[in-house]
């Protein structure tokens, strides 16, 4: 049985597909069992690679609580989050994530991320986008400041 908070991010994907703004994908974020954000993919009508349906619905959220974290909130999503989507909602420290279709059914239609999985798994050189460490004394100097300064507001 698919509850409101579910039905309405699958909602928000069939509309996507139709109004033709990016992938079928709609997400929600709930708090005390109210929708507070909504969110689709929008990547193709904005040119934007990062605005996932979960991305969206997180920028949509903090922006309605005026804070960065998401404490005490839920997403419902139509798919299982790709790895940009999981990591911010990590970042945003969603309290619980709900999902209907899996990595596996978004594959099949053309949606795979299992090469990003493959990828971080491999030595920095050996990756499709190698990652070149360049260290940089001048570069240091931000995380010096960073680590001590007394105003900063951690997260």
């Amino acid at each position: 049985m698919t509850n409101q908070f579910m039905q309405r991010a699958i909602e928000l994907s069939l509309k996507n597909i139709k109004e033709n703004r990016g992938g079928p994908f709609g997400a929600v974020i709930v708090k005390d069992n109210k929708i507070i954000a909504e969110g689709t993919n929008l990547v193709t009508s904005t040119n934007d690679t990062t605005a996932h349906a979960e991305i969206t619905a997180i920028r949509s959220a903090c922006k309605v609580l005026n804070n960065f974290h998401l404490n005490g909130c839920q997403m419902y999503t139509s798919c299982e989050p790709c790895p940009m989507c999981l990591g911010a909602a990590y970042w945003a420290n969603l309290e619980k994530i709900f999902y209907a279709n899996t990595k596996h059914d978004a594959a099949k239609i053309g949606f795979d991320d299992s090469f990003i999985y493959d990828q971080l798994n491999k030595p920095y050189e050996s990756r499709k986008i190698p990652m070149i460490n360049t260290p940089n004394n001048a570069a240091i100097e931000a995380f010096t400041l960073w680590a001590g300064k007394q105003d900063k507001i951690p997260y």
